[in-house]
């Protein structure tokens, strides 16, 4: 483990390197849905429209942009003898598509009475892990994709189930037949994983450090359990059909603490 964080330090250091105190650079996707990489040497505190934003050594940060982020954002950044830099970032909009569910069985769209208690607490679970902020650098060293398949679903969407209006869809479908191994898109420690939650069924979330969190659903199996390190590109599981699906697939999606991101803007086009 040591010998990992050493590497993923060295890689984020390295990226910082062209910058001088004083100086912040940032790249990555200005758009909703978009993950914004920093870096303002010297900094002691990074503010987003009036939310710290976590630090990491040599000044390196990284921020989220949710699907409803407006278009306009305040980047504040402290440096240590007390200068401030105040950039404003454009967001650019999207339109996002509508998708239209048939064939799913009623009760996972909308729950009988006797399974609300259960749903709450599955969810109280998944908003435990997206609330950590742990100081390891993995998510420096980038994603790939977990699976290679059929494009079923995309971030953003509006979703239509049973010709009922639901929650949009916050990730991205990959189809492929039950069984197919599923890996870890980025290195990181495992943070939860359950074989059967409810609209999910099984499903693995990986926290990479630093608020980006990961999450694998609608596996048939889950072959890695709590505390455990994956490397990217490692077999977590197996895509299958379980929890609220009509077929064999992975739900695939990323998250800086609550805030959603489009994984797709993460990877390079699916091979």
């Amino acid at each position: 483990m040591a010998g990992r964080n050493a590497v993923a330090l060295a890689l984020f250091v390295v990226a910082c390197l062209p910058a001088s105190a004083g100086e912040v650079f940032l790249t990555g996707s200005f758009t909703q849905g978009g993950l914004v990489w920093g870096q303002a040497p010297g900094a002691v505190a990074v503010n987003l429209d009036g939310r710290e934003v976590p630090l990491a050594p040599a000044g390196a940060f990284l921020f989220g942009l949710g699907p409803d982020a407006v278009v306009v954002a305040v980047l504040e950044v402290v440096f240590a003898d007390g200068s401030r830099k105040v950039r404003t970032l454009d967001v650019s909009g999207r339109n996002w598509a509508v998708e239209r569910i048939e064939g799913l069985p009623a009760a996972m769209v909308t729950p009988p009475p006797e399974v609300l208690a259960r749903i709450r607490s599955e969810n109280a679970a998944i908003g435990a892990v997206r609330r950590l902020n742990t100081p390891q650098s993995w998510v420096w060293e980038g994603f790939r994709w977990p699976l290679t398949g059929r494009i079923t679903g995309v971030f953003g969407s509006r979703r239509v189930l049973n010709g009922e209006q639901r929650r949009p869809h916050y990730g991205v479908d990959i189809a492929a037949p039950t069984g197919t191994p599923v890996v870890a898109a980025a290195p990181g420690m495992v943070a939860l994983a359950e074989p059967d939650l409810y609209y999910t069924g099984g499903t693995i979330m990986v926290d990479h450090g630093y608020g980006i969190t990961s999450v694998y659903s609608h596996l048939s199996a889950v072959n890695v359990g709590v505390g455990d390190f994956v490397d990217a590109g490692e077999e977590i599981g197996h895509v299958g059909a379980t929890g609220r699906v009509t077929g064999a697939h992975l739900d695939w999606r990323v998250n800086w603490f609550e805030v959603r991101l489009d994984p797709a803007l993460l990877v390079p086009p699916m091979p």
